[in-house]
Order: structure tokens, then C-alpha cells, then sequence
């Protein structure tokens, strides 16, 4: 049996663990499951319980998820649009977790917190929803179990080698703190030349309000795309004059009439993360001349310009990219382009 260094108080081993849970799914952008492997690592050790071990992990995440809960339904998508732009990691974007959301509903907690990019976003999220607080917490305290039980488990079962490694860092002169210092710059820097990467991209596609509203005036006036989610568009029913609503799980092809007219998308999603998944799909249908128009719909609402009501069968008049529509000789695309 390995001595255990004392790395941390086993009379602050359960503390340490929910300060840590509770830091991150606050919205830190420093992970939690190193403490949770620690703390199952001093379980196995006998320096403390498994099971007050994963109860520390779980308060911590319930009270951190209702607290997001409870701002997210007062606030609804201000605070989605808060943290969508100030989040260092791209994959939480508010549009894959309402898609996973309406196809599963609240079950989707049970995964959430192992799933990149849903762990923070489905609590604030479920908050602008008609979920009841009950059922929310119910598969929220289903979820965090299943997840901190699964790190502090991890811990547990690997508790020799994980000895060994904090022998190692002491024997080097370092501390477990040392070690858990470098872990997190490793994920904020990983995470910050993700999020400068992402932008540098984004600097070559996007158009600003002003351009689009310059566009628009010319002789030669955009094809202007609605990428907003149907739901967003039930409780937000209007549009920039013309637009067309985008389905970008629509496997066709753009037709070549619609391909000379230069190409502009919009959202909701204010770091434009979504215009980047839209703007990549239609380069793969070999579409190259779209631009995301910086900030979407609401910067193009707050500097004023004007928008127009969805009509009736805005989310459903779709037609087949190929389909004549009549003797008219007018195309729509099944990318889900409706009049």
C-alpha cells in the first residue's frame, strides 16, 4: 500500500472538493474533475468517505444549477447572450443545447456535465423553458450524481498511480497545488488560443450592420439568411426585411440562381459561433460568397434599422431546392429558404 502524502487535510478534503465543483459550475473556467479524482484518491486511501466525497460534489453542482436556473428565468436570453460572449470555450453555444434539448427534453441533464459546452449552458438555458423547478432539479441531482460519481470513482480505482504521480511532483520539488496550477493555465491557455483562433477566422466572414444595410440599398441586394432556431423564432416573430429561414440540416444543395447573389447570415448568438457553423456548411455545398453579419439580429435591431413581422408560414412554407416553383421560374432553397 502506497503512503498517501498528505497533498491536502483530510478534514478539508471534502471542502476542497465542493469549493472546487462549486468555483466551476459557476461558470470558472478551470475544471473540477481533478479535485474530484483527488477526492476519490484520499476515499480509497481512507482519509475520507466516497460518499461524502460525491453529497460535497452534488451540493455544490446543485446550488450552482439553481442558482443559474432561477437568473436564467428572469432573465432569459440576456443572460444566454452574456455568456455565449464572454464563455472561453466555443463549444457552448446556445443553439446545439436547445436542439438536444427539444429532442430530449430534461433527460439531458443526466449527460450534461459530461458533454463540452452543455455542462454550463443547460441550467440558464431550461431556465427561459416552461420546466418546472421540480423536474429541473430532479434530473439535475440524477445528472451531477452520475457525474461526480463517475470522477471520484475514477479516482479511486486509480489511486495507486495517482500516488505515484504526487510522489513524483514532490520528489521534484513541486506541490499538489503546483500541479493543479498547471493544469488549469493548460486549459485556460488552450481554451483563450481556441477562442483567438476563432476569431481571426471570423474576421474574414463577418459584415457589420452598416455593411448589410449598404447592401441592401444597392442595385445588387443580398440573399439574406435566417439561422435562428424555430423556437427562437416563435417568441421573436420578426426578421430582417426579406430574410429566408435556414435549415442547415438540409443535405441539398443551394441552386446555382441563388449562388449570384452574394450570401448573409444571421442568428441570435453574439460571439457569431453559430454563424461560423452556417458559414462552413455552406462552404462545403462549394458556397464561398456568404458573410455572417456581426452580432445578428439584435446588433442589427440596436443600431436601429428596421424589421419586418414573419409571415404565417415563415417556419413552414419549404421547398425542395430543384422544385420550379410554377411557370415562374423562382427557386427556393431547401435550406430551407420559404418566401
Amino acid at each position: 500500500m502506497w503512503h498517501f502524502p498528505v497533498a491536502i487535510p483530510a478534514s478539508l478534503g471534502v471542502w476542497a472538493v465542493f469549493m472546487s465543483v462549486l468555483i466551476t459550475q459557476l461558470g470558472m473556467p478551470v475544471p473540477a474533475a481533478p479535485m474530484l479524482i483527488l477526492g476519490g484518491t484520499m476515499a480509497a486511501m481512507g482519509q475520507t468517505s466516497y460518499v461524502n466525497v460525491v453529497c460535497a460534489a452534488v451540493g455544490a453542482t446543485l446550488i450552482a444549477d439553481s442558482l443559474w436556473f432561477f437568473t436564467g428565468r428572469a432573465y432569459g436570453r440576456r443572460l444566454l447572450n452574456y455568456l455565449v460572449r464572454f464563455s472561453l470555450s466555443l463549444d457552448t453555444t446556445v443553439r446545439v443545447t436547445r436542439n438536444t434539448y427539444e429532442r430530449y427534453g430534461a433527460p439531458i441533464l443526466t449527460v450534461a456535465k459530461f458533454m463540452p459546452g452543455l455542462g454550463l449552458i443547460s441550467a440558464p438555458l431550461l431556465g427561459t423553458t416552461a420546466i418546472s423547478a421540480a423536474v429541473f432539479l430532479w434530473w439535475d441531482l440524477v445528472g451531477a450524481t452520475l457525474w461526480a460519481s463517475a470522477w471520484v470513482i475514477g479516482g479511486g480505482a486509480l489511486h495507486d498511480q495517482i500516488v505515484q504521480l504526487i510522489l513524483l511532483v514532490r520528489n521534484n520539488g513541486g506541490t499538489i497545488a503546483d500541479t493543479f496550477a498547471a493544469i488549469f493555465a493548460a486549459v485556460l491557455l488552450y481554451r483563450w488560443l481556441r477562442r483567438l483562433q476563432f476569431r481571426r477566422w471570423l474576421a474574414h466572414v463577418r459584415i457589420s450592420p452598416e455593411q448589410l444595410d449598404a447592401m441592401m440599398k444597392s442595385n445588387e441586394p443580398p440573399l439574406i439568411l435566417d439561422a435562428r432556431p424555430n423556437a427562437v423564432r416563435e417568441k421573436e416573430s420578426h426578421r430582417i426585411a426579406g430574410a429566408r429561414p435556414l435549415d442547415l440540416d438540409s443535405p441539398d444543395p443551394i441552386h446555382p440562381e441563388l449562388l449570384k447573389r452574394p450570401i448573409v447570415v444571421y442568428c441570435v448568438c453574439p460571439n457569431e459561433a453559430t454563424a461560423k457553423r452556417i458559414v462552413k456548411q455552406l462552404h462545403r455545398k462549394n458556397i464561398h460568397n456568404v458573410r455572417a453579419l456581426k452580432g445578428g439580429l439584435d446588433a442589427w435591431e440596436k443600431r436601429g434599422y428596421p424589421v419586418e413581422p414573419l409571415p404565417p408560414d415563415f417556419n413552414t412554407a419549404m421547398a425542395h431546392i430543384l422544385e420550379d416553383k410554377s411557370n415562374e421560374g423562382e427557386y427556393t432553397v431547401r435550406a430551407r429558404l420559404a418566401e
